[in-house]
């Protein structure tokens, strides 16, 4: 595997949630002058409070009826801070993509509120909507069928130009497009080929083109690397923190692989069933997780060497993950945990710093919903 290059960590770790600094606009224009403008490194860029997307079950055919909704997302709160990369992690169906279309405005939201840089962005539409989803971009997860296979790589790079053509003029999207093919290291040159002449690698690399043509602030990262070789996705890694760094961007970054996660991320959100299950540093959920799901997600991930692998904990958990169209009542996560008792199904644990920890310098002292959140040993891969 190629070499991957640690970047620098945070000096302070920054809260989950912070005071939310809403921007009063009485117009159009006050809207979208605030979402231009400048925010400072380390100042939160997009908070998103008590999150939900709930889908319409409905039955007959000519007079549908609503009978249940699946809740795909149910009640998510986080803050994105400039210049970080924020990890969202959780097994398959517990909401991760759901949350990136939500940021994105690919749909709309049941419930809950996301402001970047103080404006509601599920509020907005017309031009700020437009300001918005030019800051905020997005790299899909399938480099296949994420590139529309009868446009060549200069079209499909220089479309939102198209959309946006105050970012670059009609007469200069050639240049500025072959400058952006240079940037994620592929020839210029190669401006007039086809996605099918291109390796899967080099086909996310022309995603990730797309996604900064437009100068943005943001970039939701929806599993970029997981169709991908082990030592492509050490180049797109290393690609995507150079240009991190290059660029000033804030990234979220969706993945299931928990070691490519830990390697890019600032801080970590382990999502269990539509919620959050625990948010902290890397080095707090990594090698300090409170919540019973974050403790067995990380006992799941393979150790290279035998020697520890022989000495681990691992933890098996019985039952099928429940159905988000009747989740269980309480704790989300009560019925595969080995520590529920009668308050986990009478009570919602709150996202929060547990009692026992509160006040600490204990790398545990970080939020977890969990009534009897507790660290545990976890030997996992390096």
């Amino acid at each position: 595997m190629a070499e991957l290059g640690k970047t620098d960590e945070p000096q302070d770790a920054t809260p989950n949630v912070s005071e939310v600094d809403v921007v009063d606009a009485h117009s159009e224009e006050e809207a979208v002058a605030a979402i231009e403008a400048p925010v400072e490194r380390g100042e939160p860029i997009l908070q998103v409070r008590d999150l939900k997307k709930h889908f319409p079950l409905t039955q007959g055919i000519l007079f549908k009826r609503q009978i249940g909704a699946v809740k795909a997302v149910d009640g998510v709160s986080f803050d994105l801070y400039q210049g970080e990369t924020l990890g969202i992690v959780g097994e398959s169906g517990c909401g991760k993509s759901t949350v990136a279309k939500l940021l994105m405005h690919l749909e709309r939201a049941t419930a809950g509120e996301i402001f970047y840089k103080g404006q509601d962005i599920t509020k907005l539409s017309g031009r700020a909507l437009k300001a918005v989803r030019r800051n905020i971009q997005m790299v899909f997860q399938d480099p296949y069928t994420s590139l529309n296979p009868r446009m060549t790589v200069g079209d499909i790079i220089g479309e939102p130009f198209d959309i946006h053509p105050e970012v670059a003029p009609k007469g200069d999207r050639r240049r500025k497009v072959q400058e952006l093919l240079d940037v994620v290291g592929l020839n210029p040159e190669y401006i007039n080929r086809y996605p099918h002449q291109f390796s899967g690698g080099q086909r996310q690399r022309i995603g990730i083109a797309r996604g900064l043509a437009l100068n943005p602030e943001i970039i939701i990262c929806d599993e970029p690397v997981s169709a991908l070789d082990v030592s492509v996705q050490a180049q797109v890694i290393n690609l995507m923190e150079r240009l991190q760094e290059e660029f000033n961007l804030s990234y979220i970054f969706i993945a299931h692989d928990l070691s490519i996660v830990r390697h890019i991320s600032d801080r970590v959100g382990v999502m269990y069933l539509g919620k959050m299950a625990e948010i902290g540093t890397d080095e707090q959920i990594y090698d300090h997780p409170t919540h019973p799901y974050t403790q067995a997600l990380l006992s799941a991930v393979p150790v290279p060497d035998p020697e520890a692998r022989e000495h681990r904990d691992r933890i098996i958990l019985t039952g099928d993950v429940p159905s988000p169209a009747n989740p269980p009542s309480g704790c989300r996560f009560r019925t595969r945990c080995w520590k529920a008792q009668d308050k986990c199904a009478e009570e919602v644990p709150l996202l929060a710093i547990p009692e026992r920890f509160k006040g600490s310098d204990s790398p545990a002292a970080h939020e977890s919903a969990c009534h009897f959140a507790e660290e545990k040993d976890v030997v996992h891969a390096a």
